[in-house]
């Protein structure tokens, strides 16, 4: 149970984290090339995770959009992201379960970003509260020539 919490956590933050424009100006989206991001729950229970990826000019819209794929859907109704502050309020579920509340607050920059996060979700009838942060960096604009790094 505490690892499918921890993924399930690490998932709702890997894309927020790179779908934040990568500066405080007119910009639109996360700045191409070549990024580090390092999640991690603080509590109930700390894991830590470093990712490093690709992102091309062709996968910004994507990271846009939000955290949605084959396993969960996520909608933010609040999305503020401006002036170099984010704050994020909306739930993710997977497709048979019951929505998970999930609000966030943090800071960015054209190459840095972070935000901490909780989370709402049940566990057999509880309700467990989790905070998380996601720190990411851009490394460069170059990536490096492996294709498993291009893909979430």
């Amino acid at each position: 149970m505490k690892r499918s919490i921890s993924l399930l956590i690490a998932h709702l933050l890997a894309v927020p984290a790179l779908a934040l424009p990568g500066s405080a100006s007119a910009q639109t989206g996360v700045t191409p090339g070549y990024w580090e991001t390092t999640n991690q729950v603080l509590s109930p229970f700390p894991t830590r995770k470093v990712e490093k990826r690709c992102i091309r000019p062709a996968d910004v819209a994507k990271f846009m959009q939000g955290p949605s794929n084959h396993i969960y859907t996520c909608t933010y109704p609040t999305r503020d992201i401006a002036g170099g502050r984010i704050r994020l309020a909306g739930s993710c579920k997977t497709r048979d379960g019951k929505p998970v509340s999930v609000t966030g607050r943090g800071a960015y920059t054209g190459d840095t970003f972070q935000v901490d996060a909780n989370i709402q979700t049940r566990i057999g009838g509880f309700t467990l509260p989790v905070h998380a942060r996601t720190t990411a960096r851009r490394l460069g604009d170059d990536c490096p020539a492996d294709p498993d790094l291009s893909r979430d």
